[in-house]
C-alpha cells in the first residue's frame, strides 16, 4: 500500500522556515528567487497579496520578473490565482499590458477553468480596452459554451460589464435563437440579464422581441423568471408593458405559483398607474365559481405576498375598496383560525396599519366558539 509523500519535503527551506517562524518580519525582497513557490502556498499567497498593496516599485519589480515567465501555471492554481489577481490591480500599466500578453491565445481554456477564469475576468478590469477586445475575441465562436458553463459564464458577464458594447457584438450575435434556452438556464440567465444592461438597443432589441415571445413560459421557470424580472424592474416601459400585458386574467393562477408569483410582485410595484390598478381590478374579483380571489390568495404560501404588496400600492378609492374587502375575508378566515398564520398575521399587520393611519383603531378578532357556527353566529367583532 502505497503513501502520498509528506508535504513538507517538497517545500524548499525558506519556504518552511516562513510557515514555522511567523513571528519574524518577512519583506517580499526576502522571497527572491521563490516567488513561484510561495505563491502556489496558501500562507506565502497570502503573505504576498498582503505585502503587494503597499510595496516598492522595487518590489513589484522582482515580483512580476518571477510571476511572468510561470503566469499560465500560476493562474489555475487555487492558491497562486490570488497572486496574479492581485498584481493585475497593483501592477503599473506596462506589467498588466505584459501579463494579459502572457494570456493571449490561452483565454478560452483558462475561461473554463475554475481559477483561470478569475484571472481572466480580473484582467479585463485593469488592461486598456485595445487589449480587452482582444482578449474578449477569443471566445468568439464559443458564447454559448460559454455563458452555459459554470466557470466562464462570468468570465463573458465581466466582459459586458467592462468591455465597450460594439466590440462585443459577437456575443448578443449568438445568443440569437437562443434567449429562451439561455433565460431558463442557471447560468445563461445571468448572462441575458447582463447583455440587457449593458448593451444598446441596437444589440438587445432583437433579444428582447425574442424574450416576449416566451413570457408566459419563462414567469414559471425557476430561472428564466429572474429575466422576466429585470425587463419589468429596469427595462424601457414599452417592454415592461408588453409584459405586464401577458398578465391581465391570470393574476391569481400565476400568484399562486412559486416564480411567476415573483413576477406579478414586480409588476404590481413597478407597472404604470394604468397597469396596477388593472392588475389590482383582478384580485377584487371572484372566480368562475363566485369565490374571493381575496381569500384564496390570503390563504396561500405564495399568493399572500402579492397580496401584500397590491395592498402596498393601491391608490384612492381601489386601495379603500381593496382593504375593505380584505378585512371583511380576513375576519371570517380568523372566525375558524383563532391563532392566524404567519400569512394572515403579516396581512393584519398591514390593515391595522392603515387604520391606524386614518385615526382608526387597529383591527381586533375575537373568534367565534364552535357552536356558533352551528347556529349561524355571526362574524367576529373588529
Amino acid at each position: 500500500m502505497g503513501y502520498a509523500p509528506d508535504v513538507r519535503q517538497l517545500r524548499s527551506p525558506l519556504l518552511e522556515e516562513f510557515r514555522s517562524n511567523r513571528n519574524r518580519s518577512w519583506e517580499l525582497q526576502d522571497l527572491a528567487g521563490y516567488v513561484v513557490e510561495f505563491s502556489g502556498d496558501q500562507l506565502g499567497s497570502r503573505h504576498i497579496q498582503t505585502k503587494l498593496d503597499t510595496a516598492s516599485l522595487e518590489e513589484k519589480a522582482m515580483v512580476f520578473n518571477e510571476i511572468l515567465p510561470n503566469m499560465l501555471q500560476l493562474s489555475t492554481d487555487v492558491f497562486a490565482n490570488y497572486v496574479i489577481q492581485k498584481f493585475f490591480e497593483q501592477g503599473s500599466q506596462v506589467q498588466k499590458t505584459a501579463m494579459a500578453k502572457v494570456l493571449e491565445g490561452h483565454v478560452l481554456q483558462l475561461s473554463l477553468q475554475m481559477y483561470g477564469c478569475r484571472v481572466v475576468q480580473k484582467a479585463l478590469e485593469y488592461v486598456l480596452v485595445d487589449q480587452q477586445v482582444r482578449l474578449v475575441k477569443e471566445l468568439d465562436g464559443h458564447v454559448l459554451k460559454c455563458a452555459r458553463d459554470a466557470q466562464s459564464n462570468h468570465v463573458i458577464q465581466r466582459a459586458l460589464e467592462r468591455v465597450p458594447p460594439e466590440h462585443l457584438v459577437f456575443i448578443t450575435d449568438a445568443c440569437l435563437g437562443e434567449v429562451r434556452d439561455l433565460a431558463t438556464h442557471p447560468y445563461g440567465c445571468r448572462v441575458l440579464q447582463r447583455i440587457f444592461e449593458n448593451c444598446p438597443p441596437k444589440q438587445t432589441r432583437a433579444l428582447l422581441d425574442e424574450l416576449h415571445r416566451h413570457v408566459q413560459d419563462l414567469v414559471e421557470d425557476q430561472f428564466g423568471n429572474y429575466v422576466v424580472q429585470w425587463v419589468i424592474e429596469k427595462g424601457d416601459p414599452e417592454d415592461r408593458s408588453l409584459v405586464v400585458a401577458k398578465l391581465y386574467g391570470q393574476v391569481l393562477p400565476l400568484a399562486q405559483q412559486k416564480f411567476a408569483s415573483n413576477v406579478v410582485e414586480k409588476c404590481v410595484i413597478h407597472g404604470s398607474e394604468e397597469e396596477r390598478r388593472r392588475l389590482i381590478d383582478e384580485v377584487l374579483k371572484t372566480t368562475p365559481d363566485g369565490s374571493s380571489i381575496i381569500k384564496a390568495m390570503l390563504t396561500h404560501p405564495y399568493a399572500n405576498y402579492v397580496m401584500q404588496k397590491c395592498l402596498n400600492c393601491a391608490k384612492g378609492a381601489q386601495r379603500d375598496a381593496l382593504f375593505a374587502e380584505t378585512a371583511v375575508q380576513l375576519t371570517a378566515l380568523r372566525r375558524y383560525q383563532p391563532t392566524p398564520s404567519k400569512h394572515l398575521t403579516a396581512i393584519e399587520k398591514v390593515l391595522s396599519a392603515e387604520r391606524v393611519r386614518k385615526g382608526e383603531p387597529p383591527l381586533q378578532f375575537s373568534p367565534t366558539p364552535q357552536h356558533q357556527f352551528v347556529n349561524g353566529g355571526g362574524p367576529a367583532h373588529y
